[in-house]
């Protein structure tokens, strides 16, 4: 099972683009503020697909397939949250359609993303896998 202290690790093998940022954020934060990380990282994702970087964003979003399947109940939260809500704010705050992301996603974070989408529209009560 994957563990909270496994998560940036992962993504970080997924995406070493990002591997300095990270380092930064462990300077400022510690191993605290993964949510923030989280928006960073999405950030990150958000500049990889304006470069036409499509290899790695296919291998983050095996990554947060991954992080959906195996993970622990707060890396499968963090997943969601975390990783495709922060995709979902950054991307859209950038003028770019977050849905473009959903090409990257496995079944499992795709039911999450949707759930999302229900969420925030007002569609469902709270956040759940759906579709």
């Amino acid at each position: 099972m994957i563990q909270q202290s496994d998560v940036m690790a992962l993504l970080v093998e997924a995406a070493p683009g990002f591997s300095q940022a990270w380092a930064e954020h462990l300077e400022t934060w510690g191993n605290d503020a993964l949510y923030v990380a989280g928006e960073e990282f999405a950030s990150h994702l958000l500049q990889l697909y304006q470069a036409g970087d499509l290899s790695t964003l296919h291998l983050v979003g095996k990554a947060v397939e991954e992080l959906h399947v195996k993970g622990s109940p707060w890396v499968k939260e963090f997943a969601t949250i975390g990783l495709l809500e922060g995709v979902q704010n950054v991307w859209a705050n950038s003028n770019v359609d977050p849905d473009r992301f959903l090409a990257f996603l496995g079944p499992e974070s795709h039911r999450w993303w949707v759930g999302l989408n229900k969420f925030w529209s007002g569609q469902a009560p709270l956040v759940r896998a759906d579709g």
